[in-house]
């Protein structure tokens, strides 16, 4: 971790997308209140965060090829300049009275784009700039990043919102300012020697898909992953709904969020430390194994904010496992095709993320919130007997090893 302190372009990216990460925190908020000052709609508000939701969704394959095919770095500092100038546009129409529901579309969907298209080059980019050994680290400084943003976020959000409506979309685009400034100040090559000839788009997904799918670990990963994330947004809506069907305080509900993502925040400061302690495939093992077994008690403390306890040690914990796989991930997986194996992953989870609602939901609705529970937590066990039995998390070599098979040649 301490050499990370003295990676300039790590650093720069680092801090430059902490800002970056408070401001879409904010404007995450700012958006549905928004639309529903403007429309009164509850239903209308849904249909901006779907929306965007499938746009990024749609998105994250495409945003994998082109990671991997075009200038990282220019492709970074469009996407800071496009939602920049959509949000400062927004911030305006709002100001002077313009703003409707078409306009807060076209926003949110360039903003949800964007995104998946930044989030997946940034992540593509950490192997040329921090050495192999360093990747878990850098990964687990990374979600600390994001844990931070995520508590800090909301609650400035609504007093900018109260303040003045167009206050938390300016800032937003004042956040991407500093982003494209930090990029742009990044001096490292941020991807490997380019071929000169690269296959179609089709091909070039194609091929994505076979390196993923042709190797143990990253298969292990996506079973691992995406039943860890359906299980943990499931968990976490199911306890929001129960507390709001007790007639819990709005208030109460948002200390049982903070809790959750105060967990993440200290578990992801923690990581490195875990990460030192115990060899991967053990720690990977031993994290799903007691998320799995934390997470149980939730279901007999759902009617309480105590729920938010458990839900919060599961989450403390995560960071470590996310640390460990994406940090070995990206030292296994040659440069020119980090951004395709990364937008695998990232589709696999978000899919099953977005799945977790509605299913909550209806689990909650038939059989109360204690079933609902106890089925995500199947699905936690179900991910720590695939981290137990899976020759991929079982044959992890340290990752000074692994790294070495792919030579770290850079240019411009």
């Amino acid at each position: 971790m301490s050499g990370l302190w003295r990676n300039r372009e790590f650093n720069l990216l680092w801090t430059s997308q902490s800002l970056s990460d408070l401001g879409a925190s904010i404007a995450q908020l700012a958006v549905p209140l928004l639309v529903l000052e403007l429309t009164g709609s509850p239903v209308k508000a849904g249909v901006v965060g779907t929306t965007a939701l499938l746009a990024r969704l749609a998105a994250r394959l495409p945003a994998g090829v082109l990671a991997d095919r075009i200038d990282r770095r220019r492709t970074l500092l469009f996407c800071d300049l496009v939602r920049l100038l959509a949000f400062a546009a927004l911030a305006a129409a709002i100001a002077t009275g313009r703003a409707g529901l078409a306009v807060i579309i076209v926003v949110a969907v360039l903003d949800a784009v964007g995104n998946a298209l930044f989030s997946t080059v940034e992540y593509a980019s950490l192997r040329s700039i921090v050495p192999p050994v360093q990747l878990p680290a850098a990964v687990a400084r990374n979600e600390a990043r994001a844990y931070g943003a995520s508590l800090a976020g909301p609650p400035l959000g609504g007093l900018l919102f109260g303040v003045a409506p167009f206050l938390p979309f300016l800032g937003n685009a004042v956040s991407y300012l500093f982003s494209l400034t930090g990029v742009a100040l990044i001096r490292r090559p941020m991807q490997a020697r380019r071929d000169p000839d690269p296959p179609g788009h089709a091909a070039a997904l194609a091929e994505g898909l076979r390196f993923v799918f042709g190797n143990p670990f990253l298969r292990a990963v996506l079973a691992i992953a995406a039943p860890l994330n359906f299980a943990l947004n499931g968990a976490v809506f199911t306890i929001i709904v129960t507390l709001q069907q007790h007639q819990v305080r709005p208030g109460v509900i948002g200390l049982t969020e903070t809790i959750v993502g105060a967990g993440g925040l200290a578990g992801a400061l923690a990581a490195p430390g875990l990460q030192r302690w115990f060899p991967f495939p053990r720690l990977i093992r031993s994290i799903c194994w007691a998320s799995a077994a934390v997470l149980i008690p939730s279901a007999w403390l759902t009617t309480s904010v105590a729920a938010a306890v458990p839900l919060a040690l599961v989450i403390f914990i995560g960071p470590a496992c996310n640390a460990a796989l994406f940090g070995y991930q990206a030292a296994i997986t040659p440069d020119h095709l980090q951004g395709r194996v990364l937008s695998v992953i990232f589709m696999s989870a978000m899919s099953a993320s977005a799945a977790a609602p509605l299913l909550a939901g209806l689990i909650v609705t038939a059989w109360g919130s204690q079933v609902a529970i106890g089925v995500f937590a199947a699905a936690v066990a179900g991910s720590a007997l695939i981290a137990s039995l899976a020759a991929g998390i079982r044959d992890m070599k340290p990752i000074d090893q692994v790294s070495a098979v792919w030579p770290a040649r850079t240019d411009r």
